[in-house]
């Protein structure tokens, strides 16, 4: 993943309707739309998950290049398990909010229909009942060899010094650091190309490739021949902002009920 690139997306001459979330009537989905909602760190700060870019947040206390590359993996790896030990500790006593379950409703409700990536790292969408998250960015819950071709597994263990796999390799966290490619592209790539709505809730649009998913879905039409319907949701607009045809501002455990009617 990288941060956003020098052009940024509002250079757009777009201008998204934004308003309080309470504005906008709920969007009236199809019965054979398909849906493709895509949540970042915000939907999980209001569950107490400490966000990187928050006054007080975890790039206070640490360089991303130390705890979140692999130049920093390389250089004192016994750091960065520290630091997502720490992480793993905080998250577990964390439980989803309304946004999470109204979304975990929405899957039972659409099925396949529905497509939840995912940037962040903790398992809340998961505790709220969701049966098929797409974690772009890793899961925090798990770990996984920097060697071989053991798939990554469950792992909430603290870890005193860096573990090691049977191959002999470290095992390293199964996060996306800055500089490596997304997990899923192809699949979110599919998705993106399919879907009729697209809705970013809680995402700074600073992030890419995450950031440019709306733009994607801009550029073309839905399988209907109709543009498809771009929604942001969160407290405050995005950077990405122009690339969406409403801004809904408000916090997601306000705004995500109620957002859909089916």
């Amino acid at each position: 993943m990288r941060m956003a690139p020098p052009t940024s997306p509002r250079s757009s001459t777009r201008s998204p309707r934004t308003a309080p979330f309470a504005a906008f009537a709920p969007v009236a989905l199809t019965p054979r739309a398909r849906v493709f909602v895509l949540t970042g760190a915000g939907i999980s700060a209001e569950s107490g998950i400490r966000t990187f870019r928050d006054a007080n947040g975890l790039w206070e206390q640490h360089r991303f290049e130390d705890v979140a590359s692999p130049e920093g993996w390389n250089a004192d790896a016994a750091l960065v398990w520290r630091f997502y030990a720490e992480r793993r500790a905080q998250a577990v006593a964390c439980q989803p909010n309304p946004a999470h379950r109204e979304l975990a409703d929405l899957e039972r409700t659409l099925g396949a229909r529905l497509f939840l990536c995912t940037q962040n790292v903790d398992d809340l969408h998961e505790k709220a009942g969701h049966g098929r998250v797409v974690h772009m960015h890793g899961e925090l819950m798990k770990s996984r060899c920097e060697s071989c071709s053991r798939a990554p597994f469950d792992d909430v263990e603290p870890y005193a010094a860096v573990p090691r796999c049977e191959c002999g390799a470290r095992i390293r966290p199964h996060i996306v650091w800055f500089g490596e490619e997304p997990f899923a592209m192809d699949r979110i790539q599919q998705a993106l190309d399919a879907c009729d709505v697209f809705v970013t809730i809680g995402s700074s649009g600073a992030v890419y490739p995450a950031a440019g998913f709306v733009r994607a879905v801009r550029a073309r039409v839905s399988g209907d021949g109709k543009p498809a319907t771009t929604l942001y949701v969160g407290p405050e607009e995005p950077d990405n902002a122009a690339m969406f045809d409403e801004c809904r501002l408000g916090l997601a455990g306000d705004a995500v009920p109620g957002l859909f009617t089916t």
